[in-house]
């Protein structure tokens, strides 16, 4: 369905529980938390899947609009997530609505308001808001243009067009305060995540003529920079700063061993080719997948799989 449409189908409906995806980014929590208070002063009942893994700098945006432990929706709408893997960690039902712009999205949900032309899905719920409240309010701006900024990269990414440019701009208007923004999320960073950062540069290995930028993220470089996870947001974007590469991949430690895939690439590479393979997905320039083997075995593994598709 049209933005529009799904308007229509959330006014016709009460006690939302509204579900982010796991290690939550900008898009799903700002998009998830505008919706909330735009679906509130509709006069309905809603509150976010207190997701655990929020990072410190989203959850005071976003915490107000966690649900008490004995809340029970009558309707569970999924917001930004791709497929069931995906959910919140905790989450376990039925998803009655699924708003989304990642074109690998599984179609899990009994009804679906999916535009992969949208650079973030925050595009989308501008208009569902529009369309149910008939404006915006300073804090749903705000909320929107954290959502939009970040899966935008403060506007630096190839999914950066007109149609987000221009919608970045209507957000300005309704009285999202960009430079507040932008210098929480882009410009200032913990000392520990300066230190992460050249640990991973120093690391940093280049493969196939330089075409294949890989970073590792080891739980031994957490350790020496004193990092923990709210150090770790959009770490996917450093090996993208190299100069003459094609495809660039960041492989974390997960826990049991396991390995935590970041691919983003240029627009000649399908990362989420490259991810699904794994049974991950994304966007084409920008996707992830889970690994059940360490970081070097990892990377061994991306490696020949780019070689297929290189060839």
């Amino acid at each position: 369905m049209r933005a529009e449409q799904a308007a229509a189908w959330l006014a016709a409906r009460d006690r939302f529980l509204l579900v982010t995806h796991r290690n939550p980014d900008g898009d799903t929590m700002g998009s998830a938390a505008a919706l909330c208070s735009a679906l509130r002063r509709s006069g309905k009942t809603a509150y976010l899947w207190p997701n655990p893994q929020v990072i410190a700098k989203l959850l005071p945006f976003t915490e107000s609009y966690n649900a008490p432990a004995d809340f029970a929706p009558d309707c569970v709408v999924s917001v930004d997530v791709a497929t069931e893997k995906m959910f919140a960690e905790g989450f376990a039902g039925q998803v009655e609505l699924c708003i989304d712009h990642h074109p690998s999205n599984s179609h899990y949900a009994g009804e679906e308001c999916i535009d992969p032309a949208r650079a973030a899905t925050g595009e989308i719920v501008l208009r569902i808001i529009k369309t149910l409240c008939g404006d915006l309010t300073k804090e749903e701006a705000d909320l929107l243009y954290i959502a939009l900024s970040t899966d935008c990269g403060c506007f630096q990414y190839a999914n950066t067009d007109a149609f987000a440019l221009r919608d970045a701009a209507e957000l300005l208007e309704a009285g999202a305060d960009n430079a507040r923004l932008n210098l929480l999320f882009f410009r200032k960073v913990s000392v520990p995540r300066i230190k992460l950062e050249g640990l991973i540069y120093q690391n940093m290995s280049f493969h196939r003529d330089g075409q294949v930028v890989v970073a590792l993220v080891t739980d031994e470089m957490l350790a020496l920079a004193g990092a923990s996870e709210d150090d770790c947001d959009d770490l996917a974007g450093l090996a993208g700063r190299a100069e003459g590469g094609r495809v660039y991949i960041t492989i974390r430690d997960w826990p049991g061993g396991a390995s935590k895939v970041s691919v983003r690439s240029q627009e000649d590479f399908d990362s989420c080719a490259l991810c699904a393979r794994f049974g991950g997905g994304g966007h084409k320039m920008a996707a992830g997948c889970n690994l059940p083997v360490p970081p070097l075995e990892a990377r061994d593994l991306l490696l020949k799989a780019i070689d297929e598709v290189l060839a």
